[in-house]
């Protein structure tokens, strides 16, 4: 048995088809079952593993996402401290408890291994690997502008690395202003962005980026949401560095990878501690105003940031 767990959601689909592979022939879709989601029953797992396979050595059944390890899985963990002999299992969960008496039985039986969000130099590394293989080169400021834009989601980076490829078939080297006319722009890149147009008290800009976002279908409570983390992220980044730390150990205080502290750093900076705990308070203000029907949701955002981006 094994258990696939972690936030890197491209690293648990890569290892459950690598061993669905090792443990199925190829097309026997007689002794391999695949079951998702959180209304799973137990009862049909367990049926499952004691149906002997097929003419093949082993049945595989594979459950993912299935919200068993953090709970409701005691009688499948019952069962699995003694599983018929023939039936192998792959468990791919985004979440789990460590406490749960199913993440105990199948770490100790089996193997559980946890795929958390890559560090900067593994993903650099995996990216010049796969930019290398096509024959190209990219400067490293580029390669730092293409994690910006893409963020640390490996199947993100895979999918935009694809899109730069295709772009860039007839050049030696990926420039940022390829990276720029191709690459998608992650929602907390417009953020960062809006966040800065506030600072620099440019109010058009800052609300042009905020229209641009609600014509791109994004909620405006979720907008809200992010300029909220974003406004306490730079909290938090203020007073890390104001005790002396340096980006790796802020990064890992507050799970960012270290590349993009540098930014949040400077960003800031232009803020004083007191400015950011007053909009910190105005974010819970508008979302209070919306909740309590006072105001309407774009109304409500947007008088936020005509507030803080105001001269």
């Amino acid at each position: 048995m094994y258990l696939l767990y972690g936030e890197e959601a491209y690293l648990r689909k890569q290892y459950r088809d690598r061993l669905k592979k090792a443990m199925t022939a190829e097309g026997d879709t007689m002794n391999y079952s695949y079951l998702e989601g959180k209304d799973i029953s137990v009862g049909a797992v367990i049926d499952l593993a004691e149906t002997l396979p097929f003419f093949a050595e082993r049945r595989v059944i594979a459950v993912e996402n299935s919200g068993l390890f953090k709970h409701g899985g005691e009688r499948l963990a019952e069962y699995l401290a003694s599983p018929a002999e023939t039936a192998y299992f792959v468990f791919v969960e985004t979440e789990i408890d460590k406490r749960s008496k199913l993440f105990k039985t199948v770490s100790s039986k089996g193997t559980a291994v946890e795929f958390p969000v890559q560090g900067e130099a593994t993903l650099k590394k995996w990216i010049l690997g796969m930019i290398k293989k096509e024959g190209k080169q990219i400067t490293e400021p580029a390669l730092y502008y293409f994690l910006e834009k893409t963020g640390t989601d490996m199947e993100n980076i895979r999918t935009e690395l694809e899109k730069l490829m295709c772009y860039c078939m007839e050049k030696e080297a990926i420039r940022e202003e390829d990276i720029e006319a191709v690459c998608t722009k992650r929602i907390s890149s417009h953020i960062f962005d809006m966040i800065n147009a506030m600072a620099d008290k440019k109010q058009k800009k800052a609300l042009d980026l905020y229209y641009d976002l609600l014509a791109l279908k994004e909620p405006a409570m979720r907008i809200l949401f992010l300029i909220t983390r974003q406004f306490n992220l730079l909290l938090q980044v203020k007073e890390l560095k104001a005790k002396g730390l340096d980006n790796k150990s802020i990064g890992a205080k507050i799970s960012l990878p270290p590349f993009v502290i540098g930014k949040y750093a400077a960003q800031a900076a232009r803020f004083r501690t007191s400015d950011l705990c007053a909009a910190l308070e105005s974010c819970i203000e508008a979302e209070e105003s919306v909740k309590t029907g006072k105001m309407n949701d774009r109304m409500s955002v947007e008088l936020l940031i005509v507030r803080y981006s105001a001269g």
